[in-house]
């Protein structure tokens, strides 16, 4: 079994990785309920506002928000090229839980989907913990991941989130 040591601040940042098997866990707190986490975990005018990673913004955010349903979210990078992912929802139980897959849509990582269990679970004090366990196909295809930024991207889109939820709250 490996694991990784969380590079980040626990602590600050109240957000933390681990490696179990071939699975990527990202344990995060927000300061919300659940509710409003699923809401920005599941609806595109949310989503679209924090996903992602590396400073390239979402261009495109569709969500068939149903089993059988499926999702794509594309990133633009600087020259114009597209990133997708897209993925299948397979188990939807609100706010508790969400299973689906994921492929990052480009040859020939596409090859690879990856099935993630997100689980939203109500603290005390109005905050909430979601827990996204990504489980990939191979050893290698963990690696890759992890190589591509996948764990601070997860990382980077949850402090996004946060800092939009915040914004959202003054907003009021």
């Amino acid at each position: 079994q490996m694991r990784r040591k969380n590079t980040m601040s626990q602590q600050a940042n109240k957000a933390t990785t681990r490696v179990e098997g071939q699975a990527l866990i990202i344990e995060r707190i927000f300061e919300a309920p659940r509710e409003l986490v699923w809401d920005a975990w599941t609806k595109p005018e949310h989503v679209s506002r924090w996903w992602g990673h590396g400073g390239v913004p979402l261009h495109a955010c569709e969500i068939d928000l149903r089993v059988g349903g499926t999702y794509r979210y594309v990133q633009l990078g600087p020259d114009g090229t597209e990133f997708p992912i897209i993925g299948t929802y397979r188990e939807i139980v609100k706010p508790e839980r969400l299973n689906y897959t994921m492929i990052f849509d480009v040859s020939p990582y596409n090859e690879h989907e990856s099935v993630i269990f997100d689980s939203f679970e109500q603290l005390e004090g109005g905050k909430s913990k979601l827990t996204m366990r990504t489980e990939y196909v191979s050893a290698e295809a963990l690696q890759g991941s992890l190589a591509s930024g996948a764990e601070q991207g997860g990382i980077a889109s949850k402090k996004k989130r946060k800092r939009g939820r915040q914004k959202e709250d003054k907003e009021r």
